[in-house]
């Protein structure tokens, strides 16, 4: 117990006082097994659950660390409850394994028999298992894999797969070594994931996942089936992959909605793996295609529902997620732990900041007020309509001139949800707009002539939140959002991150409707800010002006 940044609770939730002088040490130490879950201004709180424990557990944290941690930083007494919690609760990951017995059978395995017994009764469970041959060992249906490792999630026993991998097709990949090497924290991240067999690794935008991915690729040396998001990430990745390894352009394929190559390293996108066609997947073969050794989530915090199916049946391959963000807006975060695998590295934002590798970025909230005529328009409008009113307010348009007026010599995105919103935003800018409907290649042409400076400011819908490579963009203006999507917040943070060889530092203003349901939402945004570690400032509209 110490004069500390920190309140422990007994409902497993925890206080932080952030202008504590140890605040940010605290919040670092912390964030590797809590979720932030509220964060105004003065206290921000944070939950110890399960599923965060189990990612620290296979993270290779012990639960001693943690109570540790709490013992460390807290102002009172840790509740007996909660340490006995946490030591209970971390001992649970790896009481149960997968395993192959002698034969090449996958097995369910534990020294704990009374805990077998008790998922093996589990309604859910007892029809994936097949027999019994000897104490504490289950046989598990060959196709049941992923299943399995879902339902012993749900009951709170989750297992610790060491069924082992396909090795896939042999492919020679290897890391050029021409002026660049993997960063410290990327080598760690490739040497964790492959000593935990499968999982996820989170490190923030900009800080080079796709070089992690590469490096993994070079660790395995085998055919690899690569998933993004959309046709532009596909062809950045072709790109880092042509620059940073051996492949070739021969080795590489495209596996979308435009191009259906399939090579021994393919990059497929999710809507193509997901498109459906009289009710069926008609792209599923693309799995069994080539002999994958590696498979890599980009982006994993967006994976489309159905290819959690999908990944269930691919558990025999070795799976790599990629992300800025485990949380998930749908809650599948268990998904995630049991298909993909569990988190295997994970660096803070301001850590990579501090080394120089993601540029500091200071965040703002511009508070606007609607104008008495629309004050009122929203207060008669129905629920499902508020939010498109205040986040499309007229009055955001001149704060945005302003900012744009502010930072003229700079390279700006200007970030909106609704198209018309876009298109007015676009023509009163005099700036092209980028959306969902925007080709391909012009999509290309538009983010290249901003790279280079010919264009500098866009607005963009979110087409422009993943996988986009923009490092000159030091000014992101966000005039409106998913709701109150934290996910979408460290994506669009995430453009203005990569370091600039202008020396700029990155400014990312959130435009906010005061006293209605866009401020409401916009507090849940903030959450993921200040996780990371970076605080708002709130500014009233009539500054910007001034």
């Amino acid at each position: 117990m110490s004069d500390g940044p920190l309140i422990v609770q007994s409902d497993r939730t925890v206080l932080l006082e952030v202008a504590h002088p140890l605040a940010e040490e605290a919040r670092h130490d912390l964030a590797v097994f809590a979720e932030l879950e509220r964060a105004p201004e003065h206290i921000h709180t944070y939950r110890i659950t399960r599923l965060g424990l189990w990612n620290a557990r296979a993270a290779g944290h012990e639960a001693e660390d943690m109570i540790g941690t709490l013992e460390k930083y807290s102002k009172f007494a840790i509740p007996q409850t909660v340490t006995i919690d946490i030591a209970e609760t971390v001992s649970r990951y790896g009481r149960l394994n997968i395993e192959r017995d002698d034969e090449g059978a996958l097995i369910l395995r534990s020294l704990d028999e009374a805990v077998i017994a008790e998922v093996a009764n589990a309604k859910r469970i007892a029809p994936l298992l097949i027999g019994n041959p000897a104490p504490g060992v289950f046989l598990v249906e060959p196709w049941a894999r992923g299943q399995l490792k879902q339902e012993l999630v749900k009951l709170g026993w989750p297992a610790e797969d060491l069924a082992g991998y396909t090795p896939g097709t042999p492919h020679v990949i290897d890391l050029k070594e021409d002026g660049w090497a993997l960063r410290d924290y990327q080598n760690k991240a490739v040497q964790n994931f492959f000593d935990g067999g499968s999982g996820v690794v989170v490190l923030p935008c900009g800080a080079g996942k796709t070089l992690v991915g590469a490096g993994a690729m070079a660790t395995a040396k085998t055919n690899t089936l690569i998933l993004v998001t959309n046709t532009v990430s596909a062809r950045q990745w072709r790109d880092e992959l042509l620059k940073r390894t051996t492949l070739t352009a021969d080795e590489i394929g495209e596996y979308s909605g435009e191009v259906k190559e399939v090579k021994p390293v393919t990059i497929a996108t999710y809507q193509i793996l997901t498109a459906r066609r009289k009710g069926e997947y008609t792209h599923l073969a693309l799995l069994d295609a080539m002999d994958w050794g590696l498979v890599v989530y980009d982006e994993v915090h967006l994976l489309p529902a159905p290819v959690f199916k999908l990944t269930a049946e691919l558990q025999a391959r070795r799976r790599l997620g990629l992300t800025a963000t485990l949380v998930r807006e749908d809650g599948r975060e268990g998904d995630v732990f049991s298909l993909i695998g569990p988190k295997r590295f994970d660096a803070p934002w301001k850590e990579i900041e501090a080394q120089g590798y993601i540029s500091p970025a200071t965040c703002y909230e511009v508070r606007i007020d609607l104008p008495q005529s629309e004050r009122l328009t929203y207060a008669a409008a129905a629920d499902d309509e508020r939010y498109r009113l205040a986040a499309t307010a007229p009055a955001k348009l001149d704060v945005v001139r302003e900012l744009v007026k502010k930072h003229k010599d700079e390279r700006i995105l200007v970030i909106g949800q609704y198209l018309d919103q876009i298109d007015e935003l676009a023509t009163a800018l005099g700036a092209p707009q980028l959306t969902g409907s925007t080709p391909v290649d012009e999509r290309e042409r538009l983010f290249q002539a901003f790279r280079v400076g010919e264009e500098q400011v866009l607005v963009v819908s979110k087409v422009a939140n993943f996988s986009v490579d923009l490092p000159e963009a030091t000014v992101a203006i966000q005039v409106s959002g998913s709701f109150g999507s934290r996910q979408e917040e460290a994506q669009r943070l995430g453009r203005l991150l990569r370091p600039k060889e202008s020396g700029l530092a990155a400014n990312f203003y959130t435009l906010v409707a005061r006293d209605t349901v866009d401020q409401d939402f916009a507090q849940n945004r903030q959450r993921f800010l200040a996780e990371q570690g970076y605080s708002y400032t709130i500014l009233d509209a009539d500054s910007i002006a001034a």
